[in-house]
């Protein structure tokens, strides 16, 4: 395909259109001169529904590779369940498509590496749908942080808690699923067999055959967030845990987890939690740094600084008056005594960044997606930033199910 100009419009298909899938859509939509043609899903109400919102003009089909196949689409939205991202994603770039791939881009990690080959190898431009990447409270974060406002950085705090049956996963599931509606052979042609499940199909985030868990809907997100605004290339070390407390309804993936994970030169937490008594959904990345804390939400970043203390203090209390005095002397002169005085008062120094209200990172995401399907100059969340994201959230599905400490070389992008 060649390559598409400035005047040219960018036309699409989704592949996948659910909840992601559908809300990706209508953002792609917002963009000036992109333009749907067709749309895939396995189950055929959502193809209905994609034709009552965006009319009957649109090819519908259950075969991702008759999308493929067309000559009118010059990019995809993969939205599928994790299990179809990685083989979807190759192949749609083989065929000539750029890809805009939810996260996790992978199911497993060793499906990245040909994914990673098969961006570099065609060319095309592939970008992973964590629109953290995008977002003007990380981008400023970045900013704050590289200019030294918080000091050196040791620890990182990320938590998103939800108290809701759909924020844990208990999506609807529409009466007419029927073996007969939804192509089951084809979902599970990749996948253990079973028989037909329309809660396997429709909630499927709650089952490692076809999700990622915990790991692969929120921790992607907030390690893109932490790999913004640091740099990283990622851990060396990680460890997990957590269980099913509350949502005790066929899952096989935990409603809690909590992750601890070394970054050289800081530790990185991560806490989720679906059982959450308090507000209906919290969310927040604090970074800790040696001369303050910064704190980022969807839509501020605020950054907390207290002066130290001129010297490090002293407890003396047990020497002999005569060393008191002997200590004091020499601290004295290192450290002279200031004089209490109004001037000499200073505020708890606080600063708010707030976004602006017509900012929204998920069109950004979008808008940056198709600028570069345009320019040929690919976002910087690619299939190797993908994978330096996804690599690690997936090791802390191993570690919770393998009850162990697992290595990651974050340069080769490998399990160590």
């Amino acid at each position: 395909m060649p390559q598409t100009s400035p005047n040219d419009r960018i036309r699409i298909a989704t592949i996948g259109v659910g909840g992601m899938g559908m809300g990706d859509t209508r953002y792609a939509l917002q963009i000036p001169g992109v333009e749907l043609v067709a749309v895939c899903d396995l189950y055929d109400g959502r193809l209905k529904r994609s034709k009552e919102i965006w009319g009957d003009k649109i090819a519908t089909t259950r075969d991702y590779r008759e999308i493929l196949d067309r000559k009118d689409v010059d990019a995809v939205i993969v939205a599928t369940s994790d299990h179809y991202h990685a083989q979807i994603s190759i192949d749609a770039m083989n065929a000539g498509k750029d890809v805009y791939c939810e996260k996790p881009m992978v199911h497993k990690i060793e499906q990245a590496y040909p994914l990673i080959e098969a961006q570099k190898k065609t060319g095309r431009i592939f970008q992973v749908g964590s629109q953290y990447a995008s977002s003007l409270t990380f981008l400023k974060a970045r900013d704050l942080l590289a200019a030294g406002t918080i000091g050196s950085l040791n620890m990182v705090e990320a938590w998103l808690d939800r108290n809701s049956a759909i924020g844990a996963w208990q999506y609807s599931i529409p009466p007419d699923a029927t073996p007969q509606t939804i192509d089951w052979a084809r979902y599970t042609a990749i996948t253990p067999k079973r028989d037909f499940d329309a809660k396997r199909f429709f909630r499927w985030r709650n089952y490692q055959d076809y999700g990622t868990g915990v790991a692969g809907d929120l921790y992607v997100h907030l390690l893109t967030g932490l790999h913004v605004v640091t740099g990283s290339s990622g851990p060396t070390r990680v460890f997990s845990t957590g269980g099913l407390r509350y949502w005790k309804d066929g899952r096989d993936v935990p409603d809690i987890a909590l992750a601890l994970l070394d970054y050289p030169g800081f530790t990185f937490t991560l806490r989720v939690n679906f059982a959450s008594g308090g507000q209906r959904e919290s969310f927040g990345v604090r970074f800790v740094g040696s001369e303050g804390v910064m704190e980022v939400g969807m839509s501020s970043v605020t950054l907390s600084r207290k002066p130290r203390e001129a010297g490090p203090g002293y407890t003396i209390n047990t020497f002999t008056k005569a060393t008191q005095e002997k200590f004091l002397t020499g601290y004295r002169s290192k450290y002279p005594a200031t004089k209490a005085s109004a001037d000499a008062m200073r505020p708890l120094k606080e600063d708010v960044y707030t976004a602006p209200p017509s900012h929204n990172a998920h069109l950004e995401h979008h808008r940056n997606f198709y600028n570069a399907v345009h320019s040929r100059k690919p976002f910087f969340e690619d299939a190797v930033f993908g994978l330096r994201t996804a690599g690690p959230a997936l090791l802390c599905n191993h570690s919770l199910f393998e009850k162990t400490v697992c290595g990651w070389d974050a340069e080769r992008m490998v399990r160590a």
